[in-house]
């Protein structure tokens, strides 16, 4: 008699239980770091900060007449912002930074803009009442200063506020991104706080199309290069300090490594710990694969479990199945215009040939194109609470009503040969198919 194991799949603020058939069933989730204690992590992110990679100390790079922008991830990212900001708060106070120079700035790219309570939540309460917490706007072309073009001849408008300042802080974490490689470093400039047609460029269909704009890539991965690139003619824009503090989490959002000092080197240092901790190596493609999108905030909506999805499809067979447990509480979302491309197309293939039309630019348009992408591999069936079946069969995928279910059917469909790879923490895990 077959046995089952019991397997919980990150969902929302908790956890989805399922049970799949041991001798069928491979699980794979990121190695696992024991992080930072929290009762020692002040001391720890202080530590870094004192003695960063490539790059002089915080306190002795910066000085009481300095103004400071400060840059943090929005609330789509679970990231614990209110833990890492006391310590450099502390440091800029010894260097004699008064309050009034600094600005936190919420790089929302083209996300929705976060309220005062979700931005007091971010930070904490005590640094929202005492500094300025502003989020980026990318509609507001005023906003932004046009600085010149890329070698691949796009456009970069950047947040004028951050031009302003004489230290630039990149907060945030590493973590393989589904295009860009790993977030975090670069990202949180551009498109963190780019204008909307700076970002559009940044993500259109050519770089999106380009085979190393994938999981785990930067160098060699033509996307990053353009994000680079425009980052460069940010720093170039103005003499200013420019200072790295990004962090790798586990799954109980404990900090498991602090990477700081040098944009580059300490990026660089980051995304080869995390790629060592989160990339798992298989040997063989499988028939089903069984997703969850991180959970909250991460399975907020439907256009960020496209991560999801391209983390499962990265290990099913062509013509397999892909099945996502998401929450999406915040629907498609309502903002932007994801929905809207995804209504303009009834196949993958019609949705690819729009936006790989002559002139093409809508706002999402990458997500689309990434969904697209990964349909044409394999077949999409959803659970989720957030949306109705009508709302996700209008995206071209299946709503189910029970993962369990649906992969045992599937099982059965495909013959007793067949197996599933379930990835409990989502896009936390990017698995791939190597020898």
């Amino acid at each position: 008699m077959t046995m089952n194991m019991n397997i919980n799949l990150a969902y929302g603020s908790g956890r989805l239980p399922i049970q799949l058939p041991s001798d069928r069933t491979t699980v794979i989730e990121p190695g696992y770091v024991t992080g930072i204690a929290r009762d020692r992590e002040f001391q720890a992110l202080t530590d870094a900060l004192c003695n960063p990679i490539a790059h002089a100390p915080l306190r002795d790079s910066v000085t009481r007449t300095d103004t400071v922008a400060i840059l943090i991830c929005d609330i789509t990212r679970a990231i614990p912002t209110a833990r890492i900001l006391p310590p450099l708060l502390s440091e800029l106070e010894r260097a004699g930074v008064p309050d009034q120079n600094i600005v936190i700035l919420n790089a929302t790219g083209t996300h929705r803009i976060n309220s005062d309570d979700e931005l007091r939540a971010m930070v904490g309460a005590e640094i929202f009442a005492r500094l300025r917490v502003e989020n980026h706007e990318c509609h507001d072309q005023t906003a932004h200063q046009l600085l010149g073009v890329t070698r691949g001849g796009r456009s970069v408008r950047v947040d004028s506020r951050l031009l302003d300042a004489s230290v630039r802080i990149m907060t945030g974490f590493i973590e393989p991104h589904f295009f860009a490689g790993f977030s975090g470093g670069p990202k949180m400039i551009v498109p963190g706080l780019a204008s909307l047609d700076t970002i559009m460029q940044m993500h259109d269909a050519a770089l999106i199309g380009q085979a190393n704009a994938r999981w785990g890539i930067t160098h060699g991965n033509p996307l990053w290069q353009e994000l680079r690139d425009a980052v460069d003619l940010v720093f170039a824009a103005r003499p200013a300090v420019n200072f790295n503090y990004n962090i790798t989490l586990n799954r109980d959002l404990d900090i498991t490594g602090i990477f700081c000092g040098e944009l580059d080197a300490s990026h660089d240092a980051g995304c080869a710990f995390a790629r060592e901790v989160a990339m798992q190596r298989v040997s063989e493609p499988f028939d089903i694969v069984v997703t969850s999108n991180s959970g909250y905030p991460l399975d907020l909506n439907l256009y960020q479990t496209v991560k999801g999805m391209s983390a499962a499809a990265q290990v099913v067979k062509q013509d397999g199945a892909i099945v996502v447990a998401s929450e999406c509480r915040e629907g498609f979302p309502a903002h932007g215009k994801y929905r809207a491309l995804l209504a303009k197309g009834s196949t993958p293939d019609e949705w690819l040939h729009m936006i790989h039309a002559h002139d093409f630019a809508q706002h999402d348009q990458w997500q689309v194109q990434m969904q697209a992408q990964i349909q044409k591999k394999a077949q999409v069936y959803l659970y989720t609470d957030g949306l109705t079946a009508e709302d996700v069969r209008s995206a071209q995928i299946t709503p189910i009503r029970s993962v369990e279910n649906t992969v045992m059917n599937l099982l059965a469909e495909r013959g007793k040969n067949s197996r599933v790879c379930v990835l409990p923490e989502g896009p936390q895990t990017i698995p791939y198919v190597g020898h």
